[in-house]
């Protein structure tokens, strides 16, 4: 069985696609975020913690939040230093955070807290954010109100044997009460933001076969469902291109003052 920890660092040997494939996120998420944590990003020292290749990192950086990167993959995090040279990254993971207390204004996780254990995180998180800092964990969920994305999902599970209950989101978010969990027991308050993207199947592909469940498949088996899945999706979309419809699930804990 693969284990959690080997998933999570399945990704440095696959950053250069991950970085290039990968969906970004909406600008309106980074308005909810300013609007629930009751400032502006612009000026706010922020650690993005699991930042991976720097996806939600540049968002963050053009806003002007002055940013520092945590992030404890070698290949991932020598990805980043290759497209945000002029920011800070360090080391570290969520569970021991490589910063002093009280230096953030917000703490970021993009589609990385679930890698976390939140019985260590939450507390660092809290720990590390000044009075009335904010704590932003997000996800791009596919939005499974769409019949092909919905089919799709179906696909890899049966390809898998396995259920949409053992994914990093929907054990993040399978319930109100499993989210509490998740979040080490901190109080939420959550948003949601519709978003979408249009790209070649040959970038939906790329982009499916960077997530962990693929990478430490193997590149055989992970050859062999992308060249089912590329037969059906032609058949779909003759054009060559798909929409991705996202929802992104955000949602934030606040420091007391």
């Amino acid at each position: 069985m693969t284990t959690s920890s080997a998933r999570a660092h399945s990704f440095n040997a696959a950053a250069a696609a991950y970085a290039a494939n990968r969906p970004s996120y909406p600008q309106t998420l980074l308005d909810e975020i300013e609007d629930v944590a009751g400032r502006p990003l612009a000026g706010a020292r922020v650690a993005d913690v699991g930042a991976g290749t720097g996806i939600a990192t540049t968002l963050l950086h053009e806003r002007g939040a002055r940013v520092v990167a945590v992030e404890p993959g070698d290949g991932m995090a020598e990805q980043f230093r290759r497209g945000l040279p002029d920011v800070p990254v360090v080391r570290g993971d969520g569970n021991h955070l490589p910063l002093a207390d009280a230096s953030a204004d917000l703490i970021t996780y993009a589609q990385a807290w679930h890698w976390t254990d939140p019985a260590r995180s939450a507390p660092e998180a809290m720990r590390v954010l000044r009075p009335g800092g904010a704590l932003a964990l997000w996800w791009n969920i596919p939005d499974h109100e769409v019949a092909w994305i919905a089919d799709q999902d179906a696909r890899i599970h049966r390809f898998f044997d396995t259920s949409r209950a053992t994914t990093g989101r929907s054990a993040a978010h399978g319930s109100s009460d499993r989210s509490r969990e998740m979040s080490g027991g901190l109080d939420l308050i959550c948003r949601s933001v519709r978003w979408s993207r249009r790209i070649p199947i040959d970038v939906h592909l790329a982009n499916l076969a960077s997530h962990s469940m693929f990478l430490v498949a193997g590149e055989r088996t992970t050859t062999e469902f992308m060249r089912a899945e590329r037969a059906v999706l032609t058949g779909l979309f003759p054009a060559g291109s798909v929409d991705e419809d996202y929802t992104v699930d955000l949602s934030i804990a606040l420091k007391p003052s």
